[in-house]
This record gives C-alpha cells, sequence and structure tokens, in this order.
C-alpha cells in the first residue's frame, strides 16, 4: 500500500545504507558510528515504520538548527534516521547527566553530541553549538529541554539564544509523531517525521528570547499535541 502523497517511507526513500563519505557540513568523526548505529537498528526502523515528511523543508548543504519535540527516547534516533535519507549528520545539544556511563560518554563524544548543564545558562554549550553551525553543520535541539513523555512542558530558552547567536541559520521545526505508541508493545507503532519552516519565521528584531521559543514548540505541537491524559486532566495547554 502507497503512502499518502508527500510521505517517504523506510521501504521508498533510505538511500544507502552506508555512505561512502560525509557530505561537506557534517563533521567526519561520527560519521562512520552513525552508520553503524543505522545499521545495528534497521530491525527499530522497519518495527515503527518510519515515515518522513517535508525533506524538502530541512537543506542539503550549510548550517541547519533542527527543533523537535521529545516525547521518547526514540525521537533523536528518528531524527538521526530521517535527516541521512538527506545526508545530513544532526548534532544534538544533550543533558550532561547522559555522560554519567563511561561507555555512553564514549558513544556520545564520538558522535560529537554537545553536553548542556541544564538551568545554569550553559555558554560553553552554546559556543560549541555556534560554532558547529559556522562550520556548516546540523544542530539539533529539543525546547522543552527533556523527554516530555507526551505531555505539555514549557520551552527553554537555548534555541532561541542560538538563533540570536547565529543570525540567517535556517530553522527547522520537526513534528514527531507516533513515538508515545510504542508504550503499546507488541501492536507495531506508525512514527512520522514531519519537517517545515516556521510559520512566524526566524528570531525577529527585538523579538523576546522565551517568546520566540515558546512560539516554535507552540507550532510543533499544534501538530503533535500533548498525548498523556495528565496534560488533558489539569487543564495544560500551550501558549496562546
Amino acid at each position: 500500500m502507497n503512502a499518502s502523497p508527500g510521505i517517504a517511507t523506510a521501504g521508498e526513500l533510505t538511500g544507502p545504507d552506508v555512505y561512502e563519505r560525509p557530505v561537506p557540513g557534517n563533521p567526519s568523526g561520527g560519521w562512520q558510528l552513525y552508520q553503524a548505529i543505522r545499521l545495528i537498528l534497521r530491525w527499530l526502523r522497519w518495527w515503527v515504520r518510519l515515515e518522513v515528511r517535508g525533506l524538502d523543508a530541512v537543506p542539503g548543504t550549510g548550517p541547519i538548527l533542527i527543533v523537535s519535540n521529545h516525547d521518547t527516547w526514540l525521537d533523536p534516533l528518528a531524527l538521526i534516521e530521517s535527516l541521512m535519507w538527506k545526508g545530513r549528520q544532526v548534532r544534538f545539544l544533550a543533558k550532561s547527566t547522559l555522560w554519567k556511563s563511561r561507555i555512553l560518554a564514549w558513544v556520545l563524544n564520538r558522535a560529537g553530541q554537545i553536553p548542556v548543564r541544564r538551568g545554569e545558562g550553559d555558554q560553553a554549550a552554546v559556543a560549541a553549538a555556534v560554532t558547529a553551525l559556522d562550520s556548516g553543520e546540523a544542530i539539533g535541539i529539543f525546547p522543552e529541554g527533556t523527554i516530555s513523555r507526551g505531555e505539555y512542558l514549557r520551552a527553554r530558552t537555548g534555541v532561541a539564544r542560538l538563533a540570536r547567536a547565529c543570525p540567517g541559520v535556517p530553522v527547522v521545526l520537526a513534528a514527531i509523531h507516533g513515538s508515545t505508541d510504542l508504550a503499546r508493545f507488541p501492536r507495531r507503532p506508525r512514527v512520522v517525521v514531519e519537517y517545515f519552516r516556521p510559520d512566524g519565521g526566524g528570531l525577529a528584531p527585538g523579538e523576546d528570547l522565551a517568546a520566540f521559543s515558546a512560539r516554535l514548540l507552540a507550532e510543533i505541537r499544534e501538530r503533535v499535541p500533548p498525548s498523556s491524559n495528565r496534560s488533558a486532566r489539569e487543564g495544560i495547554t500551550g501558549p496562546a
């Protein structure tokens, strides 16, 4: 059965499973590791019936800031895989506590991920991300700052600080649907990654940083509403 128009499925648009070399703007250090992870997790790509929309919104080269919801642990893997279909290797800003595990720390460092000390206005992390963007790389950031588990969380200002530090860098939003359905095992979920440009554009001159981050998250949540019962029960909603 064919997917809906504008949707690529894992069986239709995967490209080569292993690229011969990184495209310009991709850090070479973690390229082989990313390809190894992709090969190891091919079964997961099949299991979640991964589909991708809006890849045309993702530039093939040059700096790019990917802003996405983070409902479950699957979301970064879905972004890594789907961006590889465009030949882009994404580096994430990730909470520094993930580096407590020596094995995981080795993987994260090898893949070029950037540790962030939450709640401290980590300028070193911002500087590392800015340097990567200046080099033409793709940086991924989750405005909620942690796994939301499908609940509505407020947006943090990290994405706005990056946008302010790198004016002109394209901002692409990613709405990831279906990752919370993993809890329904053994029923197979259907995960869709939808890329699109923000309706309100990038950071406007004089725009409040918190308002900008909230605006981006609100656009994502318009497409992927909070799924948890707690959000509905307590009347938690996004910004007006």
